[in-house]
């Protein structure tokens, strides 16, 4: 522990009231730190500051005082909490001052008690740091003495002697110190002259004191002032007149049978409740003798808490008590005769505390939510408990539930701690809410209570969680692609990002392949799909391993085992093995004619891929050359005869064998069987090679018939499409020909001879016939294209061209006849 004490202290001679407040501005700052743990710093700072600051005056640097950088402060949300002072300072966590929030009235704050103050909390978190505020209020001269009454009149006999005292009573001055009420000057005058006294209680009153005989013939009336003046600068000042009645000889004094009188009282007693009574007495007879009663004081609220009955001197109540606000009461009371004649004596009234306040429980600072990870001793909350009353009644004590993993831990007198006590577990319980009790020790006990909803906030804790370790799928082979075969769900206690879950297929192989080429998990929903078909006869089970994984930090999984099995669908037909079935060759089974009844003529050995039922398999005989001499096993397979072999049987004989087995639906193979009912090999070979070449000629003249028809018919019908075509191309050339106007090129004899050398034509000519549809009937005439030779044309080329165009139609004719047809 260490103390560091500084203080400054401005003065200024204006006499303004601003500058008066400087004045009396006097820093103190006390610093008493001790470090009561780890991360809990708890310091005590004092600050005095004068009253009635404006507001956002400055108090003092926080920061530099409690050795803290403003980065602190507000990394750390440093705030004032405790008390109702907060409504007083403020904290200015940028500049790391404390400032003035109200106008701070000390006579209303603390009204007698002195010194005047109050205190407060500045916490500060991550790392938690407690630090004890006290702020002094200093006493600005803001009040004048004041007096009860306007004005005191005084009946003064004219026999009193010198010496005589007469009380003055007290000016009430709220201030304290130096501002409060210092002295009182009274008016000269030549009778009387003031003396000040002091009560033990330090009020100041005046009394005058006779110095000469009063002469009432003289002056039958007097006229003084009272000034009551503070010490403050400037100096305020309150009077009070004096009116003085000078009357006939009063003798004595009244006189009061003692000087202090005590009582006690509960506080909160109702109104009327006595207090106690004085009692003075007057030796004087008469009117002298008659003695009223009066407060000579009024220091304060007195007069609204207490009564006097000015005849009986007895004291009631008369307003509220109050042991918080006043312990106790000290009264002047003053009681004179008719004469002006006055004595005083003191009443001092103690109040008894009841404890009528509960205590106050004030948090100061509460963190939530907590870690479900958070050490045993974490620091939840930190607050402190108060009680107002006195003695037994102000003593608390703090509780918290039992049942809870919470304990309180006490450092400083009523603040507390509230720290974890045991491990908490947010999947057990993810909040609570913690009831703190504070207790009084008073009779009856008073309590009250707080109750904080603390939060537990999750920690990946918990891997996800399987019911099984191990679990079994069902498939059936030959399935689609993409189907569906189980769905995988885990649990985890964690909360929202812990507890969500991913699937993940571990890569492992099958057969060589990896699983993922058969399988697939999905990743959300936990769903797995078959990628292909499965082929029992080739895989009857499948095994994967799947692991689900949380989304904490870091992550946590948990391991399943998934057997998949394949289920056998009847997707194979039975296989003969024997008797083998070649494709050139006919094998032959020998009965001999001598055979009797149940002979084995052969067995039929088959087998199915399948499993199961579907692998059952039953033999049926479907045809056969006899059906009464051979008949098959329906479980083995075996071919017997049923009969005696008699030579009348051919020799032979073919048999056809269903092989079928029991799925659902069934599947079958058909085996055919030579049987030959002979005694001698040479027998049986000649027949069934006739059988076999027969056999082979038939199949060949088959094929060789069908090939033929198929030939003919692609021929005629080419042929028919080609004829088609000839005929309608032959039309449509002929009806070009007659119905248009076209010139046409008529053939030429190879004759005809040219006479000139021009055109294109091999002898050098070129002609333009133009013939109309009668052109056959019509001469034709040619000339060169030059005009300059002529074509002489034999008068047989006329008859030859009107040949040539008749032979022309008649084909054409001929040609649409058919095409018609």
């Amino acid at each position: 522990m260490f103390v560091i004490t500084a203080s400054t202290k401005r003065l200024n001679c204006d006499q303004s009231r601003g500058q008066l407040m400087h004045r009396f501005f006097q820093w103190r700052v006390l610093f008493i730190m001790a470090v009561y743990s780890i991360s809990n710093i708890n310091a005590q700072i004092r600050y005095s500051v004068p009253e009635e600051m404006k507001k956002g005056s400055l108090i003092g640097n926080i920061a530099h005082d409690l050795g803290l950088d403003v980065q602190k402060l507000r990394a750390g949300r440093a705030r004032i909490v405790s008390g109702d002072s907060t409504e007083y300072v403020e904290l200015k966590t940028d500049k790391g001052i404390l400032v003035v929030k109200e106008r701070i009235d000390r006579e209303q704050l603390c009204a007698e008690t002195t010194p005047c103050s109050f205190t407060f909390e500045i916490i500060l978190d991550n790392p938690m740091e407690l630090h004890h505020v006290t702020v002094e209020i200093l006493d600005v001269n803001d009040h004048s003495p004041t007096f009860a009454k306007e004005e005191i009149n005084l009946e003064i006999s004219e026999s009193a002697t010198p010496g005589a005292r007469f009380l003055l009573g007290s000016a009430d001055d709220p201030d304290v110190g130096v501002n409060a009420l210092q002295n009182y000057i009274m008016s000269p005058n030549d009778y009387f002259i003031l003396k000040e006294h002091s009560r033990p209680d330090g009020v100041k009153y005046a009394e005058m004191v006779l110095q000469k005989p009063l002469d009432r013939e003289q002056h039958p009336r007097l006229s003084l002032i009272l000034t009551a003046v503070d010490g403050g600068n400037p100096q305020r000042s309150g009077k009070i007149k004096i009116e003085v009645n000078v009357l006939d000889a009063n003798d004595n004094a009244p006189v009061f049978n003692q000087s202090v009188y005590r009582a006690t009282i509960e506080e909160n007693s109702p109104k009327g409740t006595y207090i106690t009574t004085v009692n003075a007495s007057d030796a004087d007879s008469g009117m002298y003798s008659l003695i009223s009663y009066s407060f000579a004081n009024l220091k304060g609220n007195i007069n609204n808490v207490f009564e006097i009955d000015e005849k009986t001197g007895v004291i009631t109540l008369t307003g509220l008590l109050d042991y918080e606000k006043a312990k106790k009461y000290e009264i002047s009371i003053e009681a004179k005769d008719q004469g002006g004649l006055g004595n005083s004596a003191k009443v001092i009234v103690d109040l008894i505390d009841v404890n009528d306040n509960a205590p106050v429980i004030s948090v100061m600072s509460f963190f939530t939510p907590v870690p479900e990870d958070a050490p045993v001793g974490t620091t939840i909350a930190i607050f402190n408990a108060k009680d107002v009353d006195a003695g037994d009644n102000g003593q608390v004590v703090c509780t918290v539930d039992q049942n809870t993993p919470f304990k309180l831990q006490s450092s400083l007198r009523n603040y507390y701690t509230l720290v974890t006590d045991a491990a908490l577990d947010r999947e057990r319980v993810s909040d609570y809410n913690i009831t703190i009790t504070a207790t009084d020790s008073g009779s009856p006990a008073l309590s009250s209570q707080k109750t904080l909803n603390m939060k537990v906030s999750d920690i990946n804790d918990n891997p996800p969680r399987f019911q099984k370790s191990v679990y079994t799928a069902y498939v059936t082979e030959n399935n689609s692609p993409g189907l569906s075969i189980f769905t995988l769900s885990a649990q985890d206690d964690d909360w929202n990002q812990n507890a969500r879950i991913s699937y993940l297929l571990d890569e492992t192989t099958v057969g060589g392949s990896p699983v993922s080429s058969f399988i697939s998990v999905n990743a959300d929903s936990g769903v797995v799909h078959a990628l292909r078909g499965f082929d029992y006869e080739q895989m009857k089970s499948v095994r994967v391993c799947v692991k689900a994984q949380d989304g904490g930090s870091p992550p946590l999984s948990t391991n399943v085992t998934l057997d998949i099995i394949i289920q056998d669908q009847n997707d194979n037909a039975p296989q003969v093995l024997y008797p083998v079935q070649t494709g050139g060759s006919v094998v032959a089974e020998i009965v001999p004619r001598v055979a009797d009844v149940g002979y084995l003529v052969t067995k039929v050995v088959a087998v199915d891929v399948d499993s199961g039922q579907n692998a059952w398999l039953s033999y049926k005989l479907q045809k056969a050359t006899d059906r009464a001499l051979f008949e098959v096993g329906l479980q083995n397979g075996e071919i017997r005869t049923v009969r005696q072999v008699t030579d009348k049987d051919a020799v032979k004989q073919k048999l056809t064998v269903v092989v079928e087995d029991n799925g659902q639906p069934s599947r079958s193979a058909v085996v055919s069987i030579n049987v030959a009912v002979a005694d001698s090999f040479p027998e049986v070979l000649s027949e069934f090679t006739d059988f076999t070449h027969e056999k082979q000629y038939n199949d060949n003249l088959t094929f060789y018939l069908v090939l033929a028809l198929a030939a003919v018919s692609f021929l005629f019908i080419t042929c028919v499409v080609v004829i088609i075509s000839v005929k309608i191309y032959r039309w449509r050339q002929s009806r070009f020909l007659y119905q248009s106007n076209l010139p046409v090129i008529p053939y030429y004899p190879p004759h005809y001879a040219d006479t000139g050398v021009t055109g294109t034509l091999p002898h050098g000519y070129n002609y333009e016939v133009c013939m109309t549809t009668d052109s056959r009937k019509s001469d034709c005439k040619f000339s060169t294209l030059g005009g300059q030779s002529v074509l002489v044309v034999d008068p047989s080329f006329t008859e030859t061209m009107q040949r040539a165009m008749k032979e022309k139609n008649f084909m054409e004719e001929n040609s649409l006849s058919e095409l018609v047809r």
